[in-house]
């Protein structure tokens, strides 16, 4: 059968067919952003056509213009969007336009899930070609790969369930895109709004853009520029060009050097995840340039692991141009690279923490957890990350602080940094144990992260001084003045006794022993760890990691001047069969275990709080 006369009528994916029709629907105001998309995918193409010219001689018509051309035809209300890129072939077309995996779009479909209206989201995500149909009555996209024997094809949609491909005549490379613009999108068939939106989205696109013969893009790369030259603005649009998201970065850094390697490269601290938290950033990395050509799109070997957050773009000239991932990793260039931009992030940082802490504790809530994970992993650098951590403290009125501002408030009888593990700000602050370091004046650091855990593990001490755990059962604090103690509000030696035993029958096994506190204050009681050093703190970790989680079995104080404390201990002497006195204790108990973040199951408390309720309620009619 004749090629000429084939013609294949295809069906969408039914994510993609969802898309379209929203897209087709749409009526967000900012439909501008499709230009941007096809310009991006005309930019990609150009990109990986670059790339293979550099390892492949085979290359069809290898001496035209790497370019991108818009052309637009007022009176047709049509738009044109071609480039001499790498092109496609039919089984291309088919995975690149016929199913999702190639764009944002999945992420974008996934907030549909959520709730939230499509004109609210659509700007926020790269939803790809399919952008197209906000504006498009049909679509015909012709491309011929650039393989010398290629079959140039033409694939067609007018954005409902169907498409079909058809063999073309192309003589040249690439792809052209060409856009039967809707009524109300008249708009963008005006060379000038196209020139507009172009300086808007695409003004740093690294290849020509031409509307009418004419280059409208600055095409020059930001970074190859002096820093001295580019406004913030510029900056900005840079960002928002490279990563889609629409929010002002943190900062930025333009880093400059050709000692012992050539750097030239431009890096961002986001102001938050908004950009992708609704999608797990599985392709992080910078893009890697080499004398300008883009080599790869998301290299993970010139930052640590833990710096992933960071978004920009690194060239080199040091870096070969046909190099390869492996070659990468061992190119002696990318170690100099790494030490260098990584030194320049953290200086940026601590710079930042001092000068703009507002700014940086938006930054500390959004990526904080990424600069633990490099204080556990990264053990010849880990002293530089230390003056990056925050936390907050009993002290700090909610804000956050670091470990040298903790140190600067100790007194000179202060030997040790207190620290307190928990679930929750407000678990910790209600926690019991502080109320000996509320009595004594000392503050405590809130640990309310789970890998503050393992991070305590790495450290152990700051600046000579240790980190000591408020549960720790070897802890010495200085001694206070006991208050003046009424009878009728102490509980006596014996009553407190009779108390003890009626706990350890109680609670069994589930406490290694129960004893008057020394320290307790304004509480009635509290958990205290039955051994000192890591396997106490890891217990929260495990209790997020492990399926058959244990509860740890602790030693529990009572304090015998807290009303609580001391009615109970009354009410044993009078009435120990009261019904009231067992699940009060459990009560207890367990409220214990959710304040220091190890209770298993908080649900089951209901039912007997419930009961308690009712018995109060009840006994006060």
């Amino acid at each position: 059968m004749s090629a000429e006369h084939t013609v294949e009528s295809l069906t969408f994916k039914t994510e993609v067919q969802q898309l379209l029709h929203i897209l087709s629907h749409s009526l967000y105001k900012e439909r501008e952003i499709f230009l941007r998309e096809l310009i991006s995918n005309a930019s990609d193409a150009l990109h990986r056509l670059q790339f293979e010219m550099l390892t492949n001689r085979e290359v069809h018509d290898p001496d035209a213009e790497l370019a991108i051309h818009v052309d637009v035809d007022e009176e047709a209300k049509t738009l044109t969007i071609s480039d001499s890129g790498i092109g496609m072939t039919h089984e291309e077309l088919v995975e690149n336009l016929g199913t999702i995996a190639h764009s944002g779009a999945l992420a974008f479909l996934k907030t549909l899930e959520e709730g939230q209206r499509p004109d609210d989201i659509i700007g926020q995500f790269g939803v790809g070609f399919y952008a197209v149909f906000m504006v498009a009555d049909e679509v015909r996209v012709t491309t011929r790969s650039y393989r010398p024997d290629a079959q140039a094809w033409t694939w067609t949609s007018r954005g409902d369930s169907a498409y079909t491909i058809t063999p073309a005549e192309k003589e040249t490379r690439g792809t052209v895109v060409e856009v039967q613009l809707k009524e109300d999108a008249a708009e963008f068939a005006s060379p000038w709004r196209i020139k507009q939106i172009i300086k808007q989205h695409s003004d740093y696109v690294a290849f020509p853009i031409y509307v009418d013969d004419e280059v409208v893009n600055q095409q020059q790369a930001l970074w190859q520029r002096s820093p001295s030259e580019i406004t913030d603005e510029e900056y900005d649009d840079f960002y928002r060009q490279l990563t889609l998201d629409f929010e002002q970065p943190l900062l930025h850094l333009h880093i400059v050097a050709d000692v012992p390697v050539d750097i030239h490269s431009i890096l961002y601290v986001p102001r938050g995840t908004g950009h992708n938290v609704l999608a797990p950033k599985t392709d992080y990395g910078l893009k890697l340039y080499s004398r300008k050509v883009l080599i790869q799109e998301h290299n993970k070997d010139m930052l640590p692991e833990y710096l992933r957050f960071i978004e920009g773009v690194v060239d080199s000239a040091d870096i070969p141009l046909n190099v390869a991932r492996e070659t990468v990793q061992s190119n002696r260039a990318v170690g100099h690279i790494k030490k260098a931009l990584r030194g320049r992030i953290i200086k940026a940082l601590k710079e930042l923490g001092a000068e703009k802490p507002e700014d940086y504790a938006i930054f500390w809530e959004s990526f904080g957890i990424f600069i633990k994970e490099g204080v556990t992993t990264d053990f010849g650098g880990r002293d530089d990350l230390l003056p990056l951590l925050r936390y907050k403290t009993s002290q700090s009125e909610g804000r956050w602080i670091s470990l040298e501002t903790y140190v600067g408030r100790m007194s000179e009888e202060q030997t040790a940094l207190y620290y307190i593990l928990g679930d929750s700000e407000a678990a910790v602050d209600s926690s019991p144990h502080l109320d000996a370091f509320r009595a004594r004046g000392l503050e405590v650091l809130y640990m309310t992260d789970p890998l503050d855990a393992l991070v305590i593990q790495s450290l152990r001490e700051y600046q000579g001084k240790p980190f000591k755990n408020v549960d720790d059962p070897e802890l010495e604090l200085p001694p206070l003045e006991k208050p003046e103690e009424s009878p009728e509000e102490t509980t006596s030696d014996e009553a407190l006794s009779e108390l003890i035993v009626r706990f350890r029958n109680v609670l069994g096994d589930r406490v290694s022993q129960v004893r008057e506190s020394q320290v307790l204050q304004d509480s009635p009681c509290r958990l205290v760890s039955a051994a000192s050093g890591p396997e106490n703190d890891m217990q929260r970790v495990r209790k997020w990691l492990e399926r058959d989680y244990e509860v740890p079995v602790k030693i529990l104080e009572l304090n015998r001047r807290h009303p609580l404390i001391h009615n109970l201990a009354q009410l044993i002497a009078r009435r120990p069969e009261d019904p009231l006195i067992n699940p009060t204790i459990e009560q207890l108990f367990e409220n214990l275990l959710l304040l220091d973040g190890l209770h298993p199951d908080p649900v089951r408390m209901v039912p007997r709080i419930q009961t308690l309720l009712t018995e109060a309620v009840s006994k006060a009619l």
